[in-house]
């Protein structure tokens, strides 16, 4: 009994520590796009991480003897999924560049409890009122971080909801997709949907590609290096500890991402920011709670 709480918590350690370290690549990664935006048409800009992301998971895939293309990657969740990934990534790459880093970090932070109001609508699962509350909570954390009616509302500021429902979306399509598609097989196709996605603003952007300076083409090899990086981490911490363990430590992103915009890109955190971000924040954390499985053996938690 002993023995077995010892891995369990050397696992819990493992996987929390890589699910730290996925936080701080995707924040990376955010700022190098941000970066690289300043430059380069934001169409490029998808293009080229699609691209290089695509081709690294395509490289590990063949390099693990997967077949890239099956019937099951034309499935109906598959399709939902592109659908949604390309509306996540679209969106929430246009909103930082176009916005604080900071702010595009922290609303982004909900997406895991549009996660479970969409697992609640969509797949029916049980979710009591203390949930219900939480939800409603971190909405309201979301509102606060907009300011909509403020003499400082921008229209642009909901470019990162936007993205974030996107993201939410694609997660609940995850779910649903072929157990035959391996998380390596996700990645792939993840990345070429922002390919498409580029694409097509590409259209509505109607804007010259260039040929990027030397420290751009560095901010996008960076930036695909800590998103496939971040990508894998994420992964190996979801199936190393127990997920009501690791999934808390999602919101060391808005820490790295606070941070390097602060640092970087010379931004500041208002109130209403540590606030909405806060609410968010504690609003997420008692969803797990909640919802995790001691809670649920003990007290048939929702």
């Amino acid at each position: 009994m002993t023995d077995h709480i010892s891995k369990t918590h050397g696992a819990n350690l493992r996987g929390s520590a890589f699910m730290v370290a996925a936080m701080a690549a995707f924040a990376i990664e955010d700022a190098f796009l941000k970066a690289a935006s300043v430059s380069l048409p934001v169409a490029q800009v998808l293009i080229l991480f699609g691209a290089g992301g695509a081709a690294l998971f395509a490289l590990v895939a063949v390099m693990r003897g997967e077949v890239l293309w099956s019937r099951d990657v034309a499935s109906r969740p598959m399709r939902i999924r592109v659908g949604f990934e390309i509306s996540g990534r679209l969106f929430y790459v246009l909103a930082i560049a176009l916005t604080p880093l900071s702010s595009a970090t922290v609303i982004l932070q909900a997406t895991p409890i549009v996660v479970v109001l969409g697992a609640a609508i969509v797949f029916g699962e049980r979710v009591g009122w203390r949930r219900w509350a939480a939800i409603g909570l971190g909405l309201i954390g979301v509102i606060i971080v907009l300011r909509p009616g403020a003499d400082g509302f921008s229209l642009l500021s909901l470019l990162a909801v936007l993205g974030m429902l996107g993201f939410a979306g694609r997660d609940l399509a995850s779910r649903a997709a072929p157990a035959s598609i391996s998380p390596v097989l996700l990645g792939f196709y993840g990345f070429l949907s922002v390919i498409v996605a580029g694409a097509l603003y590409a259209i509505w952007e109607a804007r010259a590609f260039v040929w990027p300076a030397p420290d751009i083409a560095f901010a996008m090899a960076g930036a695909v290096v800590s998103g496939v990086a971040a990508y894998a981490a994420l992964m190996v911490a979801m199936r190393t500890g127990e997920v009501s363990a690791v999934t808390p430590f999602r919101y060391t992103r808005l820490l790295f991402g606070g941070a390097l915009g602060i640092l970087i890109f010379d931004e500041t955190l208002a109130p209403r920011m540590v606030i909405g971000g806060g609410l968010i924040v504690l609003s997420g954390l008692f969803i797990l709670w909640r919802g995790s499985p001691r809670r649920q053996d003990g007290l048939g938690g929702s």
